[in-house]
Parts: C-alpha cells; structure tokens; sequence
C-alpha cells in the first residue's frame, strides 16, 4: 500500500473503537502495518478482524512489566500513539484519590513507560504521539481531575521531546468529540450537551473521531513539529 507512511510499523493503544480505531485505520490507510495494543487483545481482534494489516497485542499501560514484554514482542517501531484514557471527574469534595490515580497512571505514567521501553526501538524518522485534552486550558469546576491530568501530559511530550530526540514527540489535545465517552448522559442528555457545544464552539460543530485521526497523521508524517500540542477543539477554549 502506498502513503506516508509506506512500509512503517505503527503502535496504537487504546480501545478497539472511536478515536483510537480512527488512528489505526488512518495509519493503515496511510500504508502503515498497525499493532493495536490494549488490555483486552481478544476484544480487538474480534473488532480489527476485517481490517487488512492491522492486527491485535495485549498491553496495559498500568504495569510497567507488561508494558517491556509488547516492547520484546514488537521488535522495531515507527511510531507510537496512546489514546487510553481513565478520567477522574467531579468537584473537589468528591474527587476519588483512585480514580484520581488511575488517571494519571494511564494516560501519564504509562505513556511515559512506553516511551522508556519504545524509545530504544524506535526507527530513525519515528515519533511519539500521546494525548492531552480540552480540560487542561479550559478550566471549568467538576473537571479538576481531567484537567490537571491533561496538563500533566502536555508537559511529559514536551519533557519527552528533548529526551527522546530525534525522535519526534507531540501532543494531540481533542475538544469535545462524539465517541461513546459521552454515553454515560444518555441519548437526551448526550444530544442537549451537543447542541450546546455546537451553539457555543467557533468551529459550530461536534468533533468527529476522524478530526483526531487526521491530526495524529500530521504529528506522525510532519518531520519539524516535536514538542508542540495540536489543540484539535474547535476552538472551545476561546469560550
């Protein structure tokens, strides 16, 4: 397959739908070999089956032993990206400390354990990409734990920048975009919180898991941009 990408191998972690199956479908498109990696390998390759050259690993981002074995097991890579996620959501006086933790220890500890173990096995030309989010620049009461997450993985790829170099690290920092992580309100309740994004974002429109996809490209294909984060938001910190 031709592409950018043409003949590299491509790391995603995350789950087997929304903005990680984006990713690893544009990096296949892009003519990439994905891995996608995640806690429950069998889950993902059940949903990558009838997906050409895209195939299934098992990691967890909260166990640095098993986060070294996908290392041993993958050999050389290209390019990493972390989409996995475990948010910490509410107001202070009901912040959980494990949640909290959980937090912090998947999408900052853990992509900083991949990159300890990855980096040693990252072609010349390879990046890093990992993701931040709205919440770290837009701060709003009940989102404290997202936020200062965010802002902690903000920090990590530029930290991880000059450690890492050549190799390229960024961020991807998504606004609010329609995956099933908004579910939990209910159709209703999903459908009145959109409406209102899309009245209030200059974008005037809900983000699509594609939007992400297609910026995570950029960072992986884009051989001057390392330290930055891409704040693919529509906007919404303006509001």
């Amino acid at each position: 397959m031709s592409g950018p990408l043409r003949g590299q191998v491509v790391l995603v972690v995350g789950r087997g739908g929304g903005i990680a199956r984006a990713v690893a479908v544009a990096a296949r498109d892009a003519g990439a070999r994905v891995v996608a990696a995640g806690r429950n390998r069998d889950a993902l390759a059940e949903v990558y089956s009838g997906e050409p050259d895209i195939s299934a690993d098992t990691v967890d981002l909260t166990d640095e032993v098993s986060i070294a074995a996908l290392g041993t097991r993958l050999g050389k890579v290209d390019h990493v990206v972390s989409t996995a996620s475990a948010r910490a959501r509410g107001r202070l006086a009901d912040l959980d400390r494990d949640a909290v933790r959980l937090s912090f220890d998947t999408k900052v500890i853990g992509p900083l354990m991949l990159a300890k173990h990855l980096a040693p096995r990252m072609r010349k030309g390879g990046s890093f990409t990992l993701f931040s989010g709205v919440a770290a620049v837009k701060i709003t009461a009940g989102t404290m734990g997202v936020a200062i997450t965010n802002g902690a993985a903000d920090v990590l790829a530029r930290s991880l920048a000059l450690e890492m170099a050549p190799v390229r690290v960024n961020a991807v920092s998504p606004g609010v975009v329609d995956t099933g992580a908004w579910d939990a309100l209910g159709e209703e309740g999903k459908e009145g919180y959109f409406t209102e994004m899309k009245a209030r974002n200059p974008a005037r429109r809900i983000g699509t898991p594609n939007d992400i996809a297609n910026a995570v490209l950029f960072a992986m294909t884009s051989d001057f941009l390392t330290g930055a984060t891409l704040h693919i938001d529509g906007g919404e910190p303006l509001t």
